[in-house]
C-alpha cells in the first residue's frame, strides 16, 4: 500500500508509482468516489478519451438554424445579468 501525507491546505501530493499506474500527468484531474460497500474512497482519471464522450449529447428533435441559437444565446446573456 502506498501512502502520502495531506498538507495543512488539504493538499495530497500523489506518489509517482501511483500516478504511472494511473496514467496521470500534472494538469489532469482526479474524481473520488466513495464504494459504500467497503467504505473506502476510490481514486479515478477524471480525463476521458474523445471517442468515451460520443452519444453523450442528443441531436435535437428539430434542427436549430444559428440565427435561434445566436438569439438563445443573446436571451440567456441578457437574463444572466
Amino acid at each position: 500500500m502506498t501512502a502520502a501525507t495531506i498538507t495543512s491546505k488539504g493538499q495530497v501530493t500523489i506518489p509517482v508509482d501511483v500516478r504511472n499506474q494511473l496514467g496521470l500527468q500534472s494538469g489532469d484531474r482526479i474524481e473520488f468516489s466513495f464504494n459504500e460497500a467497503t467504505g473506502r474512497y476510490e481514486v479515478y482519471p477524471a480525463t476521458r478519451s474523445l471517442t468515451s464522450l460520443k452519444g453523450i449529447v442528443k441531436k435535437p428533435a428539430k434542427p436549430v438554424s444559428v440565427e435561434d441559437m445566436n438569439r438563445a444565446v443573446a436571451e440567456q446573456g441578457a437574463s444572466a445579468r
